[in-house]
């Protein structure tokens, strides 16, 4: 059997396609564990922040059950030492072309045999004001438009269940509008008081 790491983007696309569920009332619980986790490896004296973000924070929102989590690390947390640490409690580094460290993503519950048990994305960056935290927060308190939000993925997920990148762009208009929206109401929420 290949190794995740010798399958190409099509191998993959087929062994784990855009899944939509119902909101799962565990995945709070599931975050709030995997923070401590997370925490235990890195040590909180290196981390600014963590975040539960995307459709699985957003209360009764239909969601890919994964687990979004944002970490933002402090300037002189070496990007080594976090991909060990990571490792060190089931992750995988997925190298990010696009995003060099110290954007990183880290993945959890990939296996050659398709996802096992709860799945994670952990996408490490640098303190900030990330547009996440935002398009979260102002879905929370706009249900109208999450429950927009959710039927737009239903109809993207039939026409791009084994694309995720298409099914990621795809969605990409709605999600600045929504962003815009948001960081014009919440004028700096998530800015970090040292950058400010």
């Amino acid at each position: 059997m290949k190794k995740l790491c010798e399958m190409n983007n099509e191998e993959l696309r087929r062994l784990f396609p855009i899944t939509i569920t119902e909101y799962n009332k565990d995945w709070p619980r599931l975050y709030s564990e995997e923070k401590l986790h997370i925490e235990k490896a890195i040590g909180v004296e290196n981390i600014f922040r963590i975040n539960h973000y995307g459709s699985t924070s957003i209360p009764g929102m239909i969601a890919k059950p994964t687990i979004d989590i944002l970490l933002e690390v402090f300037e002189h947390v070496e990007n080594d030492y976090i991909i060990r640490k990571m490792e060190s409690i089931g992750y995988i580094y997925s190298p990010q072309v696009d995003n060099p460290p110290p954007h990183m993503m880290f993945l959890k519950g990939y296996t050659p045999e398709g996802f096992k048990g709860q799945a994670y994305h952990v996408h490490v960056r640098y303190a900030g004001d990330w547009d996440e935290l935002y398009f979260r927060d102002y879905l929370i308190s706009n249900p109208d438009l999450a429950e927009r939000y959710g039927k737009l993925k239903l109809e993207l997920k039939k026409i791009y269940e084994f694309n995720r990148d298409g099914y990621t762009e795809a969605k990409s208009e709605f999600i600045k509008e929504a962003t815009r929206a948001a960081k014009n109401e919440l004028k700096g929420k998530y800015v970090p008081a040292f950058n400010l």
